[in-house]
């Protein structure tokens, strides 16, 4: 599956309850083996099994909006052993699982796929016109 918005995630952001400059927004690290995702009908990071989830990063920095492209400042995951990873999601981190409204799938990057091996994993976003999403 090529890169994409969650169907809910554009809605938080057409009804303003996403608001990329201010939440907090963060990316998980993905093992497709135990997530078959669904971009209609997922909402919450909820619908993420716990098992698929291999690492969480940090909160997003340096995020900025211009002409409706989402960037943020590169990432690391720090010390990641786990699964294989295949894709990241990026979501609003409200603090609970079953209201942290996901956003982006992302499985076709520089770096993925990616077996954990105790080191960092080292995410640099597209610097081309589309940056991470564009909506």
């Amino acid at each position: 599956m090529p890169n994409a918005l969650y169907e809910k995630g554009r809605e938080g952001f057409l009804a303003g309850e996403i608001d990329w400059d201010t939440d907090v927004i963060k990316a998980v690290l993905i093992d497709a083996a135990d997530y078959t995702v669904n971009l209609a009908a997922h909402q919450f990071l909820s619908d993420i099994p716990p098992a698929a989830r291999v690492a969480t990063s940090a909160a997003l920095t340096g995020k900025t909006v211009a002409n409706g492209v989402a960037d943020a400042a590169d990432l690391t995951f720090p010390m990641v052993s786990g699964d294989h990873v295949e894709a990241l999601v990026i979501s609003q981190d409200t603090g609970t699982e079953g209201t942290s409204r996901l956003i982006a799938y992302i499985d076709t990057a520089t770096g993925l796929p990616v077996t954990p091996n105790g080191g960092d994993i080292n995410v640099a976003w597209d610097n081309g016109a589309n940056k991470i999403f564009k909506l």
